[in-house]
């Protein structure tokens, strides 16, 4: 018993830490709320720079990594061929990595800004156009950065180096195998279970939220912690049944649907929405953002409630989500190079991102003031009111609520999978029986945090949350820029331009 104790020590830290933060927000409610959003508050105010600077850095390298000597070393060994087609790669990455938030969001945050955008007049030209630019850089390869650099370390110390599935393999290159698997590394995993639970429980919560606000809209079921709670346990046996029949049977078929009902939606969508106008707001929107990508979008001077409510907010939230997203895209992309997959997660997702919020966001300019004003008061329900005001919105709504579905289930899913690993000393099949607990423990949290706070009380859990593991992320980066160059002195073609080496 005590052996096992030992063997199996992160995941019982984990889950008695976990089940004490149940408890206490549970019985706290009020105070666990104020306290978070004291947090959260204290965050934004002091640390905007630090979450800029940490993005931006994540870009860079991810463009160093893919461009450089080191962009053909493959993630595995030199023989090994991708495990899974491209295809289906590309469907499980999108799943993994947007899902919900592309339904919930894909309306409401181009209306927003369109309607109060920052520095300028709502309802005009030059909205549409900083509507477009902002979502395309909350969404677009900024975000995609984040994974892609958790994602490409862990890939590379568990499939070419042949290390466990573990957050702390990462520090091996730093501090030797010894101390990275002792209380040092443990601590880590504990903390990349920590940021992965608050990441998925976001997720969950908009899912519930949003597939309950279209059904009170389209079938008048009332829209109450009651019925998002039947919603979260009808989902939560869904994905765990998946998850339970292993990642080839369950989450790679989900992914697939996913993507064939994401493409009936949006080709449904601009069948009858402004075509010309939707090709004018993508490259308009596109043309800004490039140019704004490396200079304006990362000027650490930024101040105002604007960007603090919206783009710092976003950057936590997609480091909270680096861990779950990373690890199950490190799981499905050994035999790939680097270059390949570095283009491969940046830019593929990215572009769909692009022209999703194009689509819906240009459905949602061109509503009625009034429509729009409506629409935007509740982000849950955004979609829904400015779909109803087009052809055949009764139908998409219905669509867009079967995929926020299984949308749902895949990112559960993945999550549970992930924590699986996570806490199995890095399986990459972990038992059932964990995947079980890491279930009900996921969806416990997400009813608890939906009854203390709604939408802003599970969205800042996983900025905070957040915090600690953007160093864990530079950490990862430094022991991955040093594995690569102790493996160009062992490999003679990787030895032979010593320029590249002075980038970084």
């Amino acid at each position: 018993m005590i052996e096992k104790l030992k063997r199996e020590k992160v995941f019982y830290v984990s889950i008695i830490s976990l089940l004490l933060i149940l408890s206490l927000a549970f019985f706290n409610i009020d105070a666990f709320a104020k306290s978070t959003k004291n947090i959260l508050n204290f965050l934004l105010d002091r640390f905007s720079w630090f979450y800029i600077l940490v993005m931006l850095s994540f870009f860079i390298f991810c463009m160093w990594a893919a461009f450089s000597k080191y962009g053909k070393l493959k993630l595995g060994k030199d023989n090994e061929e991708p495990e899974y087609s491209l295809i289906s790669w590309f469907t499980m990455l999108f799943s993994a990595g947007m899902g919900i938030g592309l339904i919930f969001w894909g309306v409401a945050e181009p209306l927003n800004h369109y309607i109060r955008p920052f520095n300028l007049q709502g309802f005009t030209e030059e909205a549409k156009t900083f509507a477009m630019t902002k979502s395309f850089l909350h969404w677009g390869i900024s975000a995609w950065s984040c994974y892609a650099i958790l994602a490409l370390a862990l890939t590379y110390f568990q499939f070419r180096k042949g290390k466990p599935a573990l957050m702390s393999s990462l520090l091996i290159p730093l501090i030797g195998e010894k101390k990275a698997s002792g209380w040092i590394g443990n601590t880590i995993d504990i903390f990349t279970i920590f940021a992965t639970v608050a990441g998925v429980i976001t997720s969950l919560g908009l899912g519930a939220l949003q597939i309950n606000a279209g059904l009170n809209y389209l079938f008048n079921i009332p829209e109450n912690i009651t019925v998002q709670l039947i919603i979260i346990i009808l989902v939560t046996i869904c994905f765990i049944v998946s998850a339970s029949s292993g990642l080839n049977k369950g989450i790679q078929t989900l992914s697939n649907l996913n993507m064939l009902l994401a493409a009936v939606l949006l080709i449904s969508v601009i069948l009858i929405g402004p075509t010309l106008d939707i090709n004018k707001n993508l490259f308009k929107g596109l043309g800004v953002y490039a140019k704004e990508l490396l200079i304006d979008n990362n000027n650490i001077f930024v101040t105002g409630n604007w960007y603090k409510r919206w783009t710092i907010f976003y950057w936590g939230w997609w480091i909270a989500w680096a861990p779950p997203v990373g690890i199950f895209i490190a799981r499905i992309s050994k035999g790939r190079t680097i270059k390949e997959f570095l283009l491969g997660v940046l830019f593929v997702p990215s572009i769909i991102c692009f022209i999703w919020f194009a689509v819906f966001g240009t459905m949602g300019f061109n509503v009625s003031h009034t429509v729009a004003l409506t629409a935007i008061k509740r982000a849950e329900t955004a979609f829904f009111v400015v779909m109803n005001e087009y052809h055949f919105g009764y139908l998409i709504s219905l669509i867009a609520i079967m995929l926020l579905g299984t949308f749902f289930v895949t990112s559960a899913d993945s999550a549970t999978f992930v924590l699986g690993m996570l806490s199995s000393n890095g399986d990459l099949n972990p038992k059932i029986s964990k995947k079980f607990i890491w279930g009900i423990l996921q969806a416990s949290l997400t009813v608890v945090f939906l009854v203390a706070g709604g939408l802003d009380m599970i969205q800042t859990v996983s900025v905070i949350a957040a915090f600690p593991f953007a160093f864990i992320m530079i950490i990862a980066m430094i022991s991955l820029k040093k594995s690569l160059k102790n493996e160009s002195l062992e490999i003679p073609s990787l030895s032979d331009n010593k320029k590249i080496e002075k980038v970084i």
